[in-house]
């Protein structure tokens, strides 16, 4: 992998970057739209790029890659540039008595020089999705995409610097070293998106330097099948979200924690929809994508082993194919169940009610998505009020990540931090307070010496 920048040069990518941040450049409101609508323009007219790169890395289907991809970050942009002058506008907030004659306001400021360090699943999205925040609240970026995704991080390498200001946006391409190194500088804010185990690496770099992070991580994420559940839709909508990506979604349903009387019918519907989506031999739909690379083929073949097969279990090593599979018999010291699956495999564990299916969730780390599926309100209303996750989707999945007012992020093991939509804008600017006072009066009230009169004023007014 190469770097769009040199060896020397990547020593001190955030040196170079503050130095442009310094000189004020990046600042105005024309700026920063300038850079949004040059990604736009980049994302509509190299779409053909990007799509072929997504195809070579992911075997991602054209119109699964073009709406979770190109259409999501698109619709990202789109959003901010209609909002961004109202977020960056100061915010005037009242002031008490005793500070009078003065005002305050609330001023969004720039945080400076930002590293954003993209995941591999959808690497497009996931690394334009953060750049689109830094870029709206006008800082200098440091983007590193991920090197297993390498079709598609050599063509963000190549297009970006062509649509954006070069000097103040650095695509840095690499393995684990190049990673390091941007670790090892000072940055303003660093982003994150990965696993648990990086997620710690890149706190402990960012504490050397006291900058603020946002992880967005993952983790095990669970979809409770209630009895009272449209067990219809639940299977399709399972269907679609579990093997979208081939189950390379860091928000798919993870496991099913299914009302054990209604297991058979919600299988039943589950095979019936993955039919209608891929046809009866996934393998030669064109809709149905394949595995990153043979390390994870070869973790997630393992792990069917876990229980019985439900459904699928078919796999071909020769073109990372894992079919779409539902598996059987699993308990929480299953193996499947010892870390996020993050491929086509769908555990099925059974529960006597929704009461031990929140138990069984609460002995575990908080997920960063939680799914149920119920028709019954008091089921719903007791899910999310006696658990913790990321954020709550009721008869659905993956679609709370699509709704650009809700902000997206995860709680405790499953990451820290929210950003899309506002939220990006906010978390890579800080909200820096000013008091304004005005000279005349001055009164005598607040300054020493403090008489009994004084006292009895300030403890009054104050």
């Amino acid at each position: 992998m190469t770097s769009t920048i040199s060896p020397a040069q990547l020593d001190h990518t955030a040196e170079r970057l503050r130095k442009v941040f310094n000189t004020g450049r990046t600042r105005p409101l024309a700026w920063r739209r300038e850079q949004l609508k040059g990604l736009r323009s980049m994302l509509i007219e190299r779409e053909e790029d990007f799509l072929a790169a997504l195809a070579t890395d992911l075997g991602k289907p054209r119109l699964e890659a073009w709406v979770t991809e190109i259409g999501f970050t698109i619709n990202e942009i789109n959003l901010t540039l209609k909002n961004l002058k109202r977020w960056t506008k100061p915010k005037r907030v009242s002031t008490p008595m005793f500070i009078k004659p003065g005002s305050g306001r609330v001023i969004r400021e720039p945080l400076g020089t930002v590293l954003v360090i993209a995941p591999w699943n959808y690497p497009l999205q996931l690394a334009l999705a953060p750049l689109i925040g830094a870029l709206a609240a006008g800082n200098t970026v440091a983007l590193k995409p991920s090197e297993i995704s390498s079709a598609t991080s050599n063509t963000i390498a190549r297009l970006v610097p062509q649509y954006v200001d070069a000097e103040a946006v650095s695509i840095v391409e690499g393995g684990v070293s190049e990673t390091q190194n941007l670790l090892q500088q000072k940055w303003d804010y660093i982003f994150y998106t990965g696993n648990g185990a990086v997620g710690r690496q890149v706190m402990a770099a960012a504490a050397q330097h006291l900058t603020p992070v946002t992880l967005e991580l993952g983790g095990k994420s669970p979809a409770i099948i209630d009895k009272s559940a449209n067990l219809e839709v639940a299977g399709r909508r399972l269907a679609w979200g579990k093997f979208l990506n081939s189950g390379q979604t860091c928000i798919a349903p993870d496991y099913a924690l299914v009302d054990k009387s209604v297991k058979d019918e919600l299988v039943k519907y589950i095979q019936a929809s993955i039919t209608d989506f891929y046809g009866s031999d996934p393998s030669t739909s064109p809709d149905y994508a394949r595995i990153i690379n043979d390390r994870h083929f070869g973790r997630l073949t393992a792990l069917i082993d876990s229980g019985s097969v439900l459904i699928g279990g078919q796999h071909d090593g020769s073109t990372r194919f894992i079919a779409p599979t539902v598996l059987d018999g699993i308990s929480g010291d299953s193996a499947v169940m010892q870390e996020e699956i993050f491929g086509p495999i769908l555990p099925l564990i059974t529960v006597d009610s929704s009461d031990e299916a929140i138990a069984f969730i609460n002995e575990r780390d908080k997920p960063l998505a939680l799914y149920v599926f119920a028709q019954d309100d008091k089921v719903i209303d007791q899910v999310l009020d006696q658990t913790s996750s990321g954020g709550v989707c009721v008869n659905g999945v993956i679609l709370q990540v699509a709704a650009p007012n809700l902000p997206f992020g995860g709680v405790g093991e499953s990451g820290m931090g929210n950003y899309h939509g506002r939220a990006s804008f906010d978390i890579f600017t800080h909200a820096k307070p000013v008091l304004r006072r005005g000279t005349r009066p001055d009164p005598a009230l607040a300054y020493p010496p403090y008489t009994k009169k004084k006292e009895k004023m300030i403890r009054r007014f104050s």
